[in-house]
């Protein structure tokens, strides 16, 4: 039977069993953790965070389902302390550590509930899922429509989480995320056992649980990320876009705004790119005040610190001014090795279309057969002697999942040796 258009789905307005209150007792706690235990099943999980608003992209509200017990919201600023805010969810950690977790998009909620002290040691992602069975959205709003039925509103997605008190209609936002998660894992269950895909699935959950446990490296150099730097052309523009990146960051981080609230990234690329080889003088006081972001109400308060970035960078030597270009000790990205390394050019010139045309036969996208970076590193330096078993082992060491790699290895030797 065809599936409805989205206008014609009803809307879920209304959790089922009401909007709970928010949990930030410690009696609330405790009654919470009793329901818990009362329930049985998997756990649905997801957090709310602020991160457009607040400098730390940490968790303002956790929320958990349970068959038999019900919808909780626990608010863990309300558990803050100054010594150990993971204390006060250890005992949900010992209850529910080694239930199976039910999320969507979990590698967006599992660092903050790893900073909660909450690790998972089985996990069920329907965003994943629904990403390994090929499905054309795996947001959670398209996956309520095609699997339950219903229409879930997102208008407060991006809200500012670390409000209080929480309005009610987001706390209604809050309670549905996980409404209809075990529905969703049941039926994606089913998909896909009968896609033959579940036992991938079950290890690209394994591999997720792995993964909460080693926090990310942090990227060197982060300034360099500011959105239009590439517009920015000589060394001491990218000065002024380092020093007044590093001075948004320390103001951010005192006054805990989302750095972005504070001065917008388009407002330090625009400044810094007016300094070009013909016109290499560092923009004054005025020539900051015509740039839009200078001149909104959260950027003027700082006035001063912008000033005093432009006369630091201005009297800067060239030898304390940041190279245009960071001399990479990693591989670069495939569309310069024709030149840098021709071998591995014809390498990646052969098995990357497969792969591609791979992916598209099993009906999922081409990074959930095998990471880009994973490819990178076998194909720019493969082993020798070439073997199926040597492959495996390679990419074993990158991190690819057995599934993978039993796909992946025999492709990539038949096509090379």
């Amino acid at each position: 039977m065809a599936q409805p258009p989205p206008e014609d789905l009803p809307v879920l307005t209304e959790p089922a069993d009401g909007v709970p209150d928010v949990v930030d007792t410690a009696e609330g706690r405790r009654a919470t953790l009793a329901a818990l235990a009362a329930g049985s099943g998997p756990i649905a999980v997801d957090v709310e965070r602020a991160q457009s608003y607040r400098y730390y992209a940490k968790a303002y509200l956790v929320q958990l389902r349970r068959p038999g017990s019900g919808t909780f919201l626990i608010d863990p600023i309300a558990f803050e302390t100054p010594d150990a805010e993971v204390a006060h969810f250890a005992a949900l950690r010992d209850l529910i550590a080694d239930e199976e977790w039910i999320l969507h998009a979990a590698t967006q909620d599992l660092p903050n509930l790893v900073e909660l002290g909450l690790r998972p040691t089985r996990l069920f992602d329907t965003e994943l899922a629904g990403r390994l069975l090929g499905l054309p959205k795996a947001s959670l709003g398209a996956m309520a429509e095609r699997y339950c039925g219903v229409r879930l509103l997102k208008e407060h997605s991006a809200v500012d989480w670390s409000r209080r008190p929480i309005p009610r209609d987001w706390l209604v936002y809050a309670a549905l995320d996980v409404e209809l998660l075990h529905e969703l894992r049941e039926k994606l269950t089913v998909e896909l056992r009968q896609a033959g895909k579940l036992d991938w699935a079950r290890q690209e959950f394994d591999y997720l649980c792995r993964w909460a446990l080693e926090p990310p490296a942090e990227r060197p150099d982060r300034w360099r990320r500011v959105s239009g730097s590439h517009q920015v052309r000589t060394p001491r523009g990218l000065a002024v876009v380092r020093e007044l990146w590093l001075a948004r960051d320390e103001v951010a981080h005192r006054t805990n705004q989302a750095p972005g609230r504070v001065l917008p990234d388009a407002a330090i690329s625009t400044l810094a790119a007016m300094i070009t080889k013909r016109h290499p003088a560092v923009p004054n006081a005025r020539e900051m005040g015509q740039v839009e972001g200078f001149r909104r109400r959260q950027a003027r308060q700082y006035q001063s610190i912008w000033r005093n970035v432009l006369d630091r960078v201005a009297a800067m030597t060239s030898a304390e001014l940041p190279p245009l270009r960071l001399t990479g000790n990693g591989i670069p990205m495939p569309r310069n090795w024709q030149r840098a390394n021709p071998d591995a050019w014809e390498r990646w010139s052969k098995v990357r279309p497969a792969v591609v045309a791979l992916a598209e036969e099993l009906q999922l996208p081409v990074e959930n057969l095998i990471a880009p970076d994973a490819l990178r590193q076998l194909l720019w330096q493969p082993p020798s002697p070439l073997s199926v078993e040597a492959i495996d082992e390679q990419l074993a060491g990158l991190g690819v999942r057995p599934w993978q790699r039993e796909l992946v290895a025999p492709l990539v030797v038949e096509l090379l040796d």
